[in-house]
């Protein structure tokens, strides 16, 4: 197994750990909302799922560049 194998099988991991991460959040979500809660309950749940949202998102994208990258300069 080359470095480049390896670039690509870490870049794999993190992208699913990013997608499992934005699952999590729209499950949440929707949980909340069928809970019935208050709008500023709701917000208050909503605020803090954004920011799992956002690092999910951000470790989906750097996974991807990774696998990109150990694709492209594998020999």
């Amino acid at each position: 197994m080359t470095l480049f194998d390896a670039i690509i099988w870490i870049g794999a991991a993190l992208t699913l750990a990013g997608l499992a991460g934005l699952v999590w959040c729209i499950v949440t979500v929707s949980r909340a909302k069928r809970a019935g809660m208050e709008d500023a309950a709701l917000r208050e749940k909503m605020r803090g799922v954004l920011a799992v949202n956002m690092g999910a998102l951000a470790a989906s994208v750097i996974g991807l560049m990774m696998v990109v990258v150990g694709v492209v300069l594998a020999p």
